[in-house]
Protein backbone atom coordinates (compact mmCIF):
# COMPACT_ATOMS: atom_id res chain seq x y z
CA UNK A 1 0.00 0.00 0.00
CA UNK A 2 1.37 3.42 -0.98
CA UNK A 3 2.41 5.58 1.95
CA UNK A 4 1.76 9.32 2.13
CA UNK A 5 4.85 11.35 1.41
CA UNK A 6 6.33 12.94 4.47
CA UNK A 7 7.20 16.62 4.43
CA UNK A 8 10.84 17.43 5.04
CA UNK A 9 11.48 18.38 8.65
CA UNK A 10 13.14 21.79 8.46
CA UNK A 11 13.94 21.80 12.18
CA UNK A 12 16.36 18.87 11.96
CA UNK A 13 20.06 19.55 12.29
CA UNK A 14 21.74 18.64 8.97
CA UNK A 15 23.86 15.50 9.03
CA UNK A 16 27.39 15.50 7.66
CA UNK A 17 27.64 14.58 3.98
CA UNK A 18 30.86 12.61 4.54
CA UNK A 19 29.02 9.29 5.09
CA UNK A 20 27.09 9.92 1.87
CA UNK A 21 30.36 10.30 -0.02
CA UNK A 22 31.12 6.69 0.84
CA UNK A 23 27.68 5.53 -0.36
CA UNK A 24 27.99 7.65 -3.49
CA UNK A 25 31.37 6.08 -4.26
CA UNK A 26 29.92 2.61 -3.60
CA UNK A 27 27.41 3.22 -6.38
CA UNK A 28 30.24 4.57 -8.55
CA UNK A 29 32.27 1.44 -7.73
CA UNK A 30 29.61 -0.92 -9.06
CA UNK A 31 28.62 1.18 -12.04
CA UNK A 32 32.21 1.95 -13.07
CA UNK A 33 33.02 -1.76 -13.00
CA UNK A 34 30.07 -2.57 -15.26
CA UNK A 35 30.68 0.35 -17.63
CA UNK A 36 34.39 -0.48 -17.91
CA UNK A 37 33.68 -3.96 -19.26
CA UNK A 38 32.29 -2.91 -22.69
CA UNK A 39 35.08 -0.34 -23.10
CA UNK A 40 37.64 -3.07 -22.43
CA UNK A 41 35.97 -5.43 -24.91
CA UNK A 42 38.48 -4.98 -27.72
CA UNK A 43 41.51 -5.22 -25.42
CA UNK A 44 40.28 -8.43 -23.82
CA UNK A 45 39.49 -9.98 -27.20
CA UNK A 46 43.04 -9.26 -28.37
CA UNK A 47 44.66 -10.20 -25.06
CA UNK A 48 42.92 -13.54 -24.59
CA UNK A 49 42.32 -14.41 -28.24
CA UNK A 50 38.60 -15.11 -27.78
CA UNK A 51 35.37 -14.04 -29.49
CA UNK A 52 33.55 -10.88 -28.30
CA UNK A 53 30.63 -13.00 -27.11
CA UNK A 54 32.91 -14.82 -24.65
CA UNK A 55 33.95 -11.52 -23.09
CA UNK A 56 30.32 -10.42 -22.94
CA UNK A 57 29.70 -13.52 -20.80
CA UNK A 58 31.57 -11.71 -18.00
CA UNK A 59 29.10 -8.81 -18.26
CA UNK A 60 26.19 -11.23 -18.13
CA UNK A 61 27.76 -13.13 -15.21
CA UNK A 62 28.00 -9.98 -13.10
CA UNK A 63 24.37 -9.04 -13.69
CA UNK A 64 23.29 -12.63 -13.17
CA UNK A 65 25.02 -12.87 -9.80
CA UNK A 66 23.53 -9.62 -8.54
CA UNK A 67 20.02 -10.33 -9.76
CA UNK A 68 20.02 -13.90 -8.41
CA UNK A 69 21.43 -13.06 -4.97
CA UNK A 70 20.31 -9.51 -4.18
CA UNK A 71 17.15 -10.53 -2.29
CA UNK A 72 19.17 -12.90 -0.13
CA UNK A 73 21.72 -10.11 0.29
CA UNK A 74 19.03 -7.82 1.67
CA UNK A 75 18.09 -10.36 4.32
CA UNK A 76 21.75 -10.89 5.26
CA UNK A 77 22.06 -7.16 5.83
CA UNK A 78 18.96 -7.13 8.02
CA UNK A 79 20.15 -10.14 10.00
CA UNK A 80 23.81 -9.30 10.63
CA UNK A 81 23.68 -5.52 10.35
CA UNK A 82 24.17 -3.41 7.25
CA UNK A 83 27.52 -1.94 8.27
CA UNK A 84 29.22 -5.29 8.92
CA UNK A 85 28.13 -7.00 5.71
CA UNK A 86 28.74 -3.80 3.74
CA UNK A 87 32.41 -3.77 4.76
CA UNK A 88 32.85 -7.48 4.07
CA UNK A 89 31.46 -7.30 0.54
CA UNK A 90 33.36 -4.12 -0.34
CA UNK A 91 36.53 -6.02 0.58
CA UNK A 92 35.35 -8.86 -1.69
CA UNK A 93 34.85 -6.35 -4.49
CA UNK A 94 38.46 -5.24 -4.03
CA UNK A 95 39.56 -8.88 -4.41
CA UNK A 96 37.60 -9.20 -7.65
CA UNK A 97 39.30 -6.06 -9.02
CA UNK A 98 42.67 -7.58 -8.18
CA UNK A 99 41.70 -10.72 -10.10
CA UNK A 100 40.78 -8.59 -13.12
CA UNK A 101 44.17 -6.86 -13.04
CA UNK A 102 46.06 -10.16 -12.86
CA UNK A 103 43.74 -12.29 -15.05
CA UNK A 104 45.72 -14.69 -17.31
CA UNK A 105 42.60 -15.98 -19.14
CA UNK A 106 39.03 -14.92 -19.84
CA UNK A 107 37.89 -17.51 -17.28
CA UNK A 108 39.52 -15.39 -14.56
CA UNK A 109 37.59 -12.38 -15.83
CA UNK A 110 34.31 -14.29 -15.65
CA UNK A 111 35.11 -15.57 -12.13
CA UNK A 112 36.11 -12.08 -10.98
CA UNK A 113 32.83 -10.65 -12.21
CA UNK A 114 30.92 -13.44 -10.45
CA UNK A 115 32.57 -12.37 -7.15
CA UNK A 116 31.91 -8.70 -7.91
CA UNK A 117 28.27 -9.51 -8.65
CA UNK A 118 27.83 -11.48 -5.44
CA UNK A 119 29.33 -8.54 -3.53
CA UNK A 120 27.08 -6.04 -5.28
CA UNK A 121 24.10 -8.19 -4.29
CA UNK A 122 24.54 -6.80 -0.77
CA UNK A 123 25.85 -3.36 -1.69
CA UNK A 124 22.75 -2.57 -3.77
CA UNK A 125 20.10 -2.94 -1.01
CA UNK A 126 22.49 -1.54 1.59
CA UNK A 127 22.68 1.81 -0.19
CA UNK A 128 18.96 2.46 0.31
CA UNK A 129 18.94 1.04 3.86
CA UNK A 130 21.99 3.06 4.97
CA UNK A 131 20.62 6.27 3.46
CA UNK A 132 17.39 5.68 5.40
CA UNK A 133 19.44 5.18 8.59
CA UNK A 134 21.73 8.19 8.14
CA UNK A 135 19.57 10.91 6.56
CA UNK A 136 16.17 12.50 6.99
CA UNK A 137 14.01 15.06 5.24
CA UNK A 138 15.45 17.05 2.34
CA UNK A 139 18.89 15.48 2.83
CA UNK A 140 17.36 12.07 2.34
CA UNK A 141 15.75 13.17 -0.93
CA UNK A 142 19.05 14.57 -2.19
CA UNK A 143 20.91 11.41 -1.18
CA UNK A 144 18.47 9.16 -3.06
CA UNK A 145 18.71 11.36 -6.15
CA UNK A 146 22.50 11.26 -6.02
CA UNK A 147 22.53 7.50 -6.63
CA UNK A 148 21.11 8.04 -10.11
CA UNK A 149 23.68 10.70 -10.95
CA UNK A 150 26.46 8.49 -9.50
CA UNK A 151 25.47 5.73 -11.90
CA UNK A 152 25.50 8.15 -14.81
CA UNK A 153 28.81 9.73 -13.73
CA UNK A 154 30.35 6.27 -13.69
CA UNK A 155 29.28 5.72 -17.27
CA UNK A 156 30.92 8.98 -18.39
CA UNK A 157 34.15 8.42 -16.46
CA UNK A 158 34.44 4.73 -17.37
CA UNK A 159 34.07 5.39 -21.07
CA UNK A 160 36.43 8.38 -21.03
CA UNK A 161 39.09 7.23 -18.55
CA UNK A 162 38.74 3.59 -19.56
CA UNK A 163 38.97 4.49 -23.23
CA UNK A 164 42.08 6.61 -22.68
CA UNK A 165 43.83 4.00 -20.54
CA UNK A 166 42.80 1.21 -22.90
CA UNK A 167 44.36 3.03 -25.83
CA UNK A 168 47.55 4.10 -24.04
CA UNK A 169 48.47 1.29 -21.63
CA UNK A 170 45.83 -1.44 -21.95
CA UNK A 171 42.58 -2.44 -20.26
CA UNK A 172 43.98 -3.80 -16.97
CA UNK A 173 44.79 -0.42 -15.32
CA UNK A 174 41.11 0.48 -15.70
CA UNK A 175 40.35 -2.04 -12.96
CA UNK A 176 43.08 -0.50 -10.83
CA UNK A 177 40.64 2.40 -10.52
CA UNK A 178 37.97 -0.07 -9.37
CA UNK A 179 40.39 -1.34 -6.73
CA UNK A 180 41.12 2.22 -5.55
CA UNK A 181 37.40 2.98 -5.29
CA UNK A 182 36.82 -0.15 -3.19
CA UNK A 183 39.57 0.88 -0.77
CA UNK A 184 38.11 4.39 -0.46
CA UNK A 185 34.58 3.07 0.17
CA UNK A 186 35.86 0.69 2.85
CA UNK A 187 37.63 3.54 4.66
CA UNK A 188 34.59 5.84 4.50
CA UNK A 189 32.27 3.08 5.76
CA UNK A 190 33.52 3.80 9.30
CA UNK A 191 31.63 7.12 9.17
CA UNK A 192 28.28 5.40 8.64
CA UNK A 193 25.84 4.49 11.39
CA UNK A 194 23.41 1.59 11.43
CA UNK A 195 21.82 -0.86 13.85
CA UNK A 196 23.51 -4.13 14.78
CA UNK A 197 21.06 -6.25 12.85
CA UNK A 198 18.32 -8.58 13.99
CA UNK A 199 19.36 -12.22 14.59
CA UNK A 200 15.67 -13.10 14.50
CA UNK A 201 15.43 -12.36 10.78
CA UNK A 202 14.98 -15.64 8.95
CA UNK A 203 15.95 -16.20 5.33
CA UNK A 204 13.30 -17.85 3.18
CA UNK A 205 15.51 -20.52 1.60
CA UNK A 206 12.81 -21.96 -0.64
CA UNK A 207 11.89 -18.51 -1.94
CA UNK A 208 15.58 -17.75 -2.52
CA UNK A 209 15.96 -20.97 -4.52
CA UNK A 210 12.88 -20.17 -6.62
CA UNK A 211 13.96 -16.64 -7.55
CA UNK A 212 17.65 -17.47 -7.84
CA UNK A 213 17.13 -20.47 -10.12
CA UNK A 214 14.52 -18.58 -12.12
CA UNK A 215 16.84 -15.69 -12.85
CA UNK A 216 19.72 -18.02 -13.71
CA UNK A 217 17.55 -19.89 -16.23
CA UNK A 218 16.22 -16.67 -17.75
CA UNK A 219 19.67 -15.18 -18.21
CA UNK A 220 21.24 -18.37 -19.56
CA UNK A 221 18.34 -18.80 -21.95
CA UNK A 222 18.55 -15.28 -23.35
CA UNK A 223 22.36 -15.30 -23.45
CA UNK A 224 22.47 -18.50 -25.51
CA UNK A 225 19.60 -17.97 -27.93
CA UNK A 226 22.05 -17.45 -30.77
CA UNK A 227 24.61 -20.09 -29.81
CA UNK A 228 22.17 -22.88 -28.90
CA UNK A 229 19.44 -21.99 -31.36
CA UNK A 230 16.23 -20.01 -31.10
CA UNK A 231 14.03 -23.04 -31.81
CA UNK A 232 16.04 -25.94 -33.23
CA UNK A 233 19.14 -26.99 -31.28
CA UNK A 234 22.47 -26.25 -32.91
CA UNK A 235 25.69 -28.27 -32.62
CA UNK A 236 26.84 -25.88 -29.86
CA UNK A 237 23.88 -26.68 -27.60
CA UNK A 238 24.88 -28.72 -24.52
CA UNK A 239 21.82 -30.92 -25.04
CA UNK A 240 18.50 -30.91 -26.85
CA UNK A 241 14.96 -31.91 -26.03
CA UNK A 242 13.48 -33.77 -29.00
CA UNK A 243 15.66 -31.64 -31.23
CA UNK A 244 14.62 -28.36 -29.60
CA UNK A 245 17.14 -25.86 -28.27
CA UNK A 246 17.42 -25.64 -24.47
CA UNK A 247 17.57 -21.82 -24.65
CA UNK A 248 13.81 -21.12 -25.03
CA UNK A 249 13.10 -23.95 -22.57
CA UNK A 250 15.36 -22.23 -20.02
CA UNK A 251 13.45 -18.98 -20.56
CA UNK A 252 10.12 -20.76 -20.06
CA UNK A 253 11.46 -22.49 -16.95
CA UNK A 254 12.69 -19.16 -15.56
CA UNK A 255 9.27 -17.58 -16.03
CA UNK A 256 7.57 -20.51 -14.31
CA UNK A 257 9.98 -20.36 -11.35
CA UNK A 258 9.38 -16.63 -11.08
CA UNK A 259 5.65 -17.25 -10.87
CA UNK A 260 6.31 -19.97 -8.28
CA UNK A 261 8.32 -17.44 -6.23
CA UNK A 262 5.44 -14.95 -6.13
CA UNK A 263 2.95 -17.70 -5.27
CA UNK A 264 5.18 -19.02 -2.49
CA UNK A 265 5.87 -15.53 -1.11
CA UNK A 266 2.18 -14.65 -1.09
CA UNK A 267 1.34 -17.89 0.74
CA UNK A 268 4.14 -17.32 3.25
CA UNK A 269 2.95 -13.76 3.92
CA UNK A 270 -0.64 -14.89 4.51
CA UNK A 271 0.66 -17.49 6.99
CA UNK A 272 2.32 -14.72 9.00
CA UNK A 273 5.88 -15.76 8.10
CA UNK A 274 8.62 -13.38 6.97
CA UNK A 275 8.98 -13.49 3.16
CA UNK A 276 12.19 -13.02 1.22
CA UNK A 277 10.80 -9.69 0.00
CA UNK A 278 7.63 -7.88 0.95
CA UNK A 279 5.05 -7.99 -1.85
CA UNK A 280 3.60 -4.71 -0.58
CA UNK A 281 6.29 -3.05 -2.72
CA UNK A 282 4.21 -4.22 -5.70
CA UNK A 283 0.98 -3.32 -3.92
CA UNK A 284 -0.51 -1.13 -6.63
CA UNK A 285 -0.38 -0.75 -10.40
CA UNK A 286 1.77 2.37 -9.92
CA UNK A 287 4.57 0.48 -8.21
CA UNK A 288 4.38 -2.37 -10.71
CA UNK A 289 4.53 0.15 -13.55
CA UNK A 290 7.72 1.58 -12.01
CA UNK A 291 9.32 -1.88 -11.97
CA UNK A 292 8.34 -2.55 -15.60
CA UNK A 293 9.65 0.85 -16.67
CA UNK A 294 12.92 0.31 -14.77
CA UNK A 295 13.45 -3.05 -16.45
CA UNK A 296 12.93 -1.68 -19.95
CA UNK A 297 15.01 1.47 -19.53
CA UNK A 298 17.99 -0.47 -18.12
CA UNK A 299 17.60 -3.13 -20.85
CA UNK A 300 17.78 -0.42 -23.53
CA UNK A 301 20.83 1.16 -21.93
CA UNK A 302 22.64 -2.19 -21.67
CA UNK A 303 21.83 -3.05 -25.27
CA UNK A 304 23.19 0.27 -26.53
CA UNK A 305 26.28 0.07 -24.30
CA UNK A 306 27.05 -3.35 -25.79
CA UNK A 307 26.17 -2.54 -29.41
CA UNK A 308 28.20 0.63 -29.89
CA UNK A 309 31.54 -0.66 -28.49
CA UNK A 310 31.03 -3.93 -30.41
CA UNK A 311 30.61 -2.05 -33.66
CA UNK A 312 33.37 0.52 -33.14
CA UNK A 313 36.06 -1.72 -31.66
CA UNK A 314 35.42 -5.09 -33.29
CA UNK A 315 33.84 -4.15 -36.61
CA UNK A 316 35.74 -0.94 -37.33
CA UNK A 317 38.89 -1.96 -35.48
CA UNK A 318 39.15 1.36 -33.65
CA UNK A 319 40.55 2.04 -30.18
CA UNK A 320 38.72 2.08 -26.82
CA UNK A 321 39.35 5.81 -26.68
CA UNK A 322 37.45 6.22 -29.95
CA UNK A 323 34.60 4.33 -28.30
CA UNK A 324 34.63 6.67 -25.32
CA UNK A 325 34.46 9.70 -27.61
CA UNK A 326 31.61 8.19 -29.64
CA UNK A 327 29.61 7.43 -26.47
CA UNK A 328 30.42 10.72 -24.74
CA UNK A 329 27.28 12.59 -25.96
CA UNK A 330 25.11 9.82 -24.54
CA UNK A 331 26.88 9.31 -21.21
CA UNK A 332 27.41 13.01 -20.50
CA UNK A 333 23.76 13.75 -21.25
CA UNK A 334 22.62 10.91 -18.96
CA UNK A 335 24.78 12.25 -16.13
CA UNK A 336 23.54 15.85 -16.43
CA UNK A 337 19.90 14.84 -16.87
CA UNK A 338 19.97 12.36 -13.96
CA UNK A 339 21.44 15.08 -11.75
CA UNK A 340 19.03 17.87 -12.73
CA UNK A 341 15.79 15.95 -13.28
CA UNK A 342 14.96 16.08 -9.56
CA UNK A 343 14.31 19.81 -9.99
CA UNK A 344 11.31 18.98 -12.17
CA UNK A 345 9.67 16.68 -9.61
CA UNK A 346 7.87 19.58 -7.91
CA UNK A 347 6.43 20.76 -11.23
CA UNK A 348 5.59 17.54 -13.07
CA UNK A 349 4.36 14.16 -11.77
CA UNK A 350 6.27 10.94 -12.49
CA UNK A 351 3.67 9.91 -15.07
CA UNK A 352 4.38 12.94 -17.25
CA UNK A 353 8.15 12.65 -16.94
CA UNK A 354 8.04 8.90 -17.60
CA UNK A 355 5.93 9.14 -20.77
CA UNK A 356 8.02 12.00 -22.16
CA UNK A 357 11.20 10.09 -21.29
CA UNK A 358 10.16 7.00 -23.24
CA UNK A 359 8.98 9.14 -26.17
CA UNK A 360 12.49 10.62 -26.28
CA UNK A 361 14.24 7.22 -26.15
CA UNK A 362 11.90 5.80 -28.82
CA UNK A 363 12.41 8.77 -31.13
CA UNK A 364 16.18 8.68 -30.64
CA UNK A 365 16.53 4.96 -31.39
CA UNK A 366 14.30 5.20 -34.47
CA UNK A 367 16.30 8.22 -35.66
CA UNK A 368 19.58 6.37 -35.17
CA UNK A 369 18.26 3.38 -37.12
CA UNK A 370 17.85 5.60 -40.18
CA UNK A 371 20.88 7.92 -39.91
CA UNK A 372 23.66 5.72 -38.47
CA UNK A 373 26.59 5.06 -40.79
CA UNK A 374 30.08 3.61 -40.45
CA UNK A 375 31.13 6.94 -38.93
CA UNK A 376 29.81 7.50 -35.40
CA UNK A 377 31.04 11.11 -35.26
CA UNK A 378 28.46 12.49 -37.69
CA UNK A 379 26.15 15.22 -36.39
CA UNK A 380 22.90 13.22 -36.92
CA UNK A 381 24.34 10.27 -34.92
CA UNK A 382 25.53 12.55 -32.10
CA UNK A 383 22.09 14.17 -32.01
CA UNK A 384 20.43 10.76 -31.68
CA UNK A 385 22.73 9.74 -28.80
CA UNK A 386 22.09 13.09 -27.11
CA UNK A 387 18.30 12.73 -27.27
CA UNK A 388 18.49 9.11 -26.05
CA UNK A 389 20.62 10.31 -23.13
CA UNK A 390 17.99 12.88 -22.17
CA UNK A 391 15.28 10.25 -21.92
CA UNK A 392 17.53 7.66 -20.28
CA UNK A 393 18.86 10.07 -17.64
CA UNK A 394 15.39 11.22 -16.67
CA UNK A 395 13.97 7.70 -16.47
CA UNK A 396 16.78 5.97 -14.58
CA UNK A 397 16.42 8.39 -11.64
CA UNK A 398 12.64 8.74 -11.83
CA UNK A 399 11.64 5.09 -11.54
CA UNK A 400 13.95 4.49 -8.57
CA UNK A 401 12.47 7.49 -6.76
CA UNK A 402 8.95 6.22 -7.41
CA UNK A 403 9.73 2.91 -5.70
CA UNK A 404 11.57 4.54 -2.81
CA UNK A 405 8.91 7.14 -2.07
CA UNK A 406 6.13 4.55 -2.22
CA UNK A 407 7.43 2.38 0.64
CA UNK A 408 7.99 2.94 4.37
CA UNK A 409 11.46 3.17 5.85
CA UNK A 410 11.51 -0.36 7.26
CA UNK A 411 11.16 -1.73 3.72
CA UNK A 412 14.11 0.28 2.40
CA UNK A 413 16.26 -2.85 2.13
CA UNK A 414 13.52 -4.69 0.24
CA UNK A 415 13.15 -1.73 -2.15
CA UNK A 416 16.90 -1.85 -2.71
CA UNK A 417 16.78 -5.57 -3.44
CA UNK A 418 13.94 -5.14 -5.95
CA UNK A 419 15.87 -2.32 -7.60
CA UNK A 420 19.00 -4.46 -7.79
CA UNK A 421 17.18 -7.53 -9.09
CA UNK A 422 15.36 -5.55 -11.76
CA UNK A 423 18.30 -3.45 -12.92
CA UNK A 424 20.85 -6.23 -13.06
CA UNK A 425 18.57 -8.80 -14.64
CA UNK A 426 17.60 -6.19 -17.24
CA UNK A 427 21.27 -5.39 -17.84
CA UNK A 428 22.13 -9.08 -18.32
CA UNK A 429 19.13 -9.68 -20.59
CA UNK A 430 19.78 -6.47 -22.55
CA UNK A 431 23.39 -7.43 -23.21
CA UNK A 432 22.50 -11.01 -24.09
CA UNK A 433 19.57 -10.09 -26.34
CA UNK A 434 21.59 -7.39 -28.13
CA UNK A 435 24.33 -9.89 -28.92
CA UNK A 436 21.94 -12.64 -30.05
CA UNK A 437 19.76 -10.21 -32.03
CA UNK A 438 22.64 -8.61 -33.93
CA UNK A 439 24.32 -11.92 -34.76
CA UNK A 440 20.98 -13.38 -35.92
CA UNK A 441 20.32 -10.37 -38.14
CA UNK A 442 23.88 -10.51 -39.45
CA UNK A 443 23.52 -14.22 -40.30
CA UNK A 444 20.26 -13.55 -42.14
CA UNK A 445 21.76 -10.63 -44.07
CA UNK A 446 24.85 -12.62 -45.07
CA UNK A 447 22.68 -15.56 -46.14
CA UNK A 448 20.52 -13.32 -48.31
CA UNK A 449 23.59 -11.67 -49.84
CA UNK A 450 25.09 -15.05 -50.74
CA UNK A 451 21.92 -16.03 -52.59
CA UNK A 452 22.07 -12.84 -54.65
CA UNK A 453 25.83 -12.73 -55.31
CA UNK A 454 27.08 -15.11 -57.98
CA UNK A 455 30.75 -14.40 -57.16
CA UNK A 456 30.42 -15.92 -53.68
CA UNK A 457 30.05 -19.62 -54.40
CA UNK A 458 28.74 -22.23 -51.96
CA UNK A 459 32.21 -23.81 -51.96
CA UNK A 460 33.76 -20.53 -50.76
CA UNK A 461 31.02 -20.15 -48.15
CA UNK A 462 31.88 -23.60 -46.78
CA UNK A 463 35.59 -22.74 -46.65
CA UNK A 464 34.94 -19.53 -44.71
CA UNK A 465 32.50 -21.26 -42.35
CA UNK A 466 29.42 -19.10 -42.74
CA UNK A 467 27.44 -21.48 -40.55
CA UNK A 468 29.01 -19.65 -37.59
CA UNK A 469 28.71 -15.97 -38.55
CA UNK A 470 29.95 -13.35 -36.08
CA UNK A 471 31.03 -9.71 -36.15
CA UNK A 472 34.56 -9.32 -37.51
CA UNK A 473 36.49 -6.45 -39.07
CA UNK A 474 37.22 -6.22 -42.79
CA UNK A 475 40.90 -6.92 -42.12
CA UNK A 476 40.04 -10.10 -40.22
CA UNK A 477 37.75 -11.22 -43.05
CA UNK A 478 40.46 -10.58 -45.64
CA UNK A 479 42.90 -12.60 -43.55
CA UNK A 480 40.48 -15.53 -43.41
CA UNK A 481 39.74 -15.36 -47.15
CA UNK A 482 43.44 -15.29 -48.04
CA UNK A 483 43.68 -18.75 -46.48
CA UNK A 484 41.15 -20.04 -49.04
CA UNK A 485 41.31 -20.27 -52.84
CA UNK A 486 39.23 -17.09 -53.22
CA UNK A 487 40.20 -14.70 -56.00
CA UNK A 488 40.78 -10.98 -55.42
CA UNK A 489 37.38 -10.25 -56.95
CA UNK A 490 35.71 -12.70 -54.57
CA UNK A 491 37.55 -11.23 -51.58
CA UNK A 492 36.41 -7.72 -52.50
CA UNK A 493 32.85 -8.96 -53.01
CA UNK A 494 32.87 -10.73 -49.63
CA UNK A 495 34.15 -7.60 -47.86
CA UNK A 496 31.43 -5.52 -49.53
CA UNK A 497 28.81 -8.03 -48.38
CA UNK A 498 30.26 -7.95 -44.85
CA UNK A 499 30.13 -4.13 -44.69
CA UNK A 500 26.52 -3.94 -45.87
CA UNK A 501 25.32 -6.90 -43.78
CA UNK A 502 26.81 -5.46 -40.58
CA UNK A 503 25.34 -2.02 -41.10
CA UNK A 504 21.92 -3.40 -42.02
CA UNK A 505 21.98 -5.60 -38.90
CA UNK A 506 22.82 -2.58 -36.77
CA UNK A 507 20.05 -0.46 -38.29
CA UNK A 508 17.38 -3.14 -37.91
CA UNK A 509 18.58 -3.90 -34.37
CA UNK A 510 18.20 -0.23 -33.39
CA UNK A 511 14.73 -0.15 -34.95
CA UNK A 512 13.68 -3.21 -32.93
CA UNK A 513 14.97 -1.53 -29.75
CA UNK A 514 12.90 1.54 -30.67
CA UNK A 515 9.84 -0.72 -30.78
CA UNK A 516 10.64 -2.06 -27.30
CA UNK A 517 11.00 1.50 -26.03
CA UNK A 518 7.65 2.47 -27.55
CA UNK A 519 5.93 -0.39 -25.74
CA UNK A 520 7.25 1.00 -22.43
CA UNK A 521 5.08 4.10 -22.85
CA UNK A 522 2.08 2.03 -21.74
CA UNK A 523 3.39 1.10 -18.26
CA UNK A 524 4.76 4.64 -17.94
CA UNK A 525 1.17 5.90 -18.20
CA UNK A 526 0.43 4.01 -14.96
CA UNK A 527 3.11 5.80 -12.94
CA UNK A 528 1.80 7.87 -9.99
CA UNK A 529 0.89 11.53 -10.02
CA UNK A 530 2.56 12.55 -6.75
CA UNK A 531 5.89 14.38 -6.60
CA UNK A 532 8.54 12.22 -4.88
CA UNK A 533 10.75 14.03 -2.36
CA UNK A 534 11.97 11.50 0.20
CA UNK A 535 11.68 7.98 1.57
CA UNK A 536 8.51 8.03 3.68
CA UNK A 537 9.09 7.60 7.40
CA UNK A 538 6.16 5.77 9.01
CA UNK A 539 6.99 7.39 12.34
CA UNK A 540 6.34 10.90 10.99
Amino acid sequence: MTTELASPDTTEVPTSWVPMIGLFLAQVLMSFNVAALPVSLGGMVDDFGVAPTEVSTAIVTYGLAVAALVMVGAKLGQRFGWILVFRVVVAMFACSATMMILAPTVSWVIAAQAIAGASAAIIVPSLVALIAENYRGAQQATAIGSLGSARALSGVSAFFIGGALGSLVGWRPVFGIVLGLAVAVFALSFRLRSDRGDPGVKIDVIGALFIGAGIVLLTLGFNNLNGWGIVEATANAPFDVLGLSPAPLFILGGILLGQAFFFWTSRRTKAGQVPLVSLSIFGSSRERAAVYAMFIVVLLEAALNFTVPLYIQIVQGRSPFDTSLAMMPFNLTVFITATLIVRLYKRYPPRTIGVVGFILTTSALAWLAFVVTNNWETLPTILGLFVFGLGQGALVTLVFNVLVTSSPKELAGDVGSVRGTTQNLASAVGTAVAGALLVTLLSFNVGQALLNNVELTPRLADQVGLDNVNFISNDQLREILHRTDASNAQINAAVAVNVKARLDALKLGLLILAGVSALAIFPARRLPNYRPHEIPDPHD
